[in-house]
């Protein structure tokens, strides 16, 4: 029998400063481990106002994890220890392994109208990968198929598979899922879902019902959720409603966690830090 999914959590984002003083909406990180397992961070830095976002996230480390860049407006020039460099753009995704570590930047730059737009999501990675290889997937907005549907939504597919259109990320460990959908004021919207896989969607415009349980609607810029199951249903009432419906399967792992770190003991910790402060960080060829 199939199960729906039902509202496990509603969390609003909340404002707050990152890098060298960025402006942006933190949706969930430390406070909510292990709920949002394998993810731990969601920044919504959505901004029209430059001065909120040019300053930008000068270089700095990262271990333990990966972390997941989507852009709707505007440009973010990005620079790494591997000597990668280039400009994620609009419409654009950056799925970035640190693996065993990469210190890199990234500074958003906006459009000529001064929006910047976009999201950036860590997912873990399990104690046998967590120092692999890092590795970089840049993927062009044309890389991403959109699907639509019969009733008028449509669905931007980065990873996970709608029908027979398949997301241009996949080979990643925690088996992500990560769609941009819009559904249309009075359509129905329903997904099948992988049960034990942990499912969350956050409201990106508008507003609808996440769940055939309740009337509560979900508005912009709160994530909801998802109990176990195996489908999630979302309505639209008399706007439309975008969302980011994001899953993947838990790690279940013990999480340390210090700043742009995250490992599975302190002393894990501990360690990356004394060897970013004494040269030995990098690891990579």
């Amino acid at each position: 029998m199939t199960k729906e999914r039902k509202i496990r959590k509603i969390i609003k984002s909340r404002p707050t400063l990152e890098g060298a003083g960025v402006h942006l909406n933190r949706v969930f990180s430390n406070d909510e481990v292990p709920l949002f397992d394998p993810f731990l961070l969601l920044d919504d830095f959505r901004s029209h106002t430059p001065a909120h976002y040019l300053a930008g996230f000068p270089w700095h480390p990262h271990r333990g994890i990966e972390t997941i860049t989507y852009v709707l407006a505007g440009d973010v020039e990005h620079g790494d220890s591997m000597g990668n460099k280039g400009v994620i753009s609009s419409g654009d995704m950056q799925w970035m392994t640190a693996g065993s570590g990469i210190i890199h930047q990234e500074m958003p730059k906006g459009d000529a109208e001064g929006r910047m737009d976009g999201f950036q999501l860590w997912a873990n990675l399990p104690r046998s990968h967590k120092m692999m290889e890092p590795r970089y997937r840049d993927i062009k907005s044309a890389a991403v198929p959109e699907v639509k549907l019969g009733n008028g939504v449509k669905i931007k597919v980065i990873a996970g598979k709608i029908g027979k259109q398949e997301g241009p990320v996949t080979g990643i460990i925690i088996d992500p899922e990560y769609l941009d959908v819009t559904v249309p004021a009075k359509a129905e919207f329903s997904h099948a879902t992988k049960r034990g896989h942990t499912v969350f969607a956050y409201v990106i415009e508008g507003k609808g019902r996440f769940d055939g349980q309740t009337d509560k609607s979900i508005v912009d810029g709160t994530v909801c959720l998802f109990e176990d199951g195996d489908k999630v249903t979302v309505t639209a009432g008399d706007e439309q409603v975008r969302f980011l419906l994001i899953s993947g399967k838990p790690i279940g792992e013990p999480v340390a966690w210090y700043g742009p770190i995250v490992m599975n003991t302190d002393e894990e910790i501990r360690q990356a830090f004394d060897e970013y402060r004494n040269g030995t960080f990098i690891k990579h060829k």
